[in-house]
């Protein structure tokens, strides 16, 4: 008789779930509101709902419930965001922010280097507006 095969743990339960997903985004929109980049990009005058958004869908993505799509539907995350000019110096801003909260949360590795390259890499892919004097990636 075979051993059984451990299932294997998601990114969102082996760094701590939703408490740990909302300190993410709480450190993260700290950034945001005092940047004079990126808080005009948030209508609201209140940034709660859009960190309720963004730690949902990080949530979700990372194997914790599906309340994000649930409520809001398939994620389209660049349709969401093309009524916003999301240019390399916002992209750049955004990141700055992004690793600070990241970093903030102490995680272990691999996680640390997980949740920070999809994080990199989701910031890049959400441009929509070049500078001209900025390469394409």
């Amino acid at each position: 008789m075979s051993a059984p095969v451990p299932e294997e743990v998601s990114l969102f339960a082996a760094v701590g779930g939703e408490p740990t997903f909302r300190r993410l985004v709480d450190k993260f929109y700290e950034g945001v509101a005092q940047d004079p980049l990126l808080r005009p990009m948030y209508p609201e005058e209140d940034l709660g709902p859009a960190a309720d958004r963004l730690t949902l869908f990080l949530m979700q993505y990372w194997g914790g419930p599906n309340t994000y799509s649930a409520s809001r539907g398939h994620p389209r995350l660049r349709m969401r965001h093309a009524p916003f000019r999301v240019d390399p110096a916002a992209r750049d801003a955004w990141l700055h922010h992004m690793r600070v909260a990241v970093d903030s949360l102490g995680l272990a590795e691999p996680y640390h280097s997980a949740l920070w390259d999809y994080l990199e890499r989701a910031a890049y892919f959400m441009v929509n507006t070049m500078d001209p004097a900025e390469p394409a990636h």
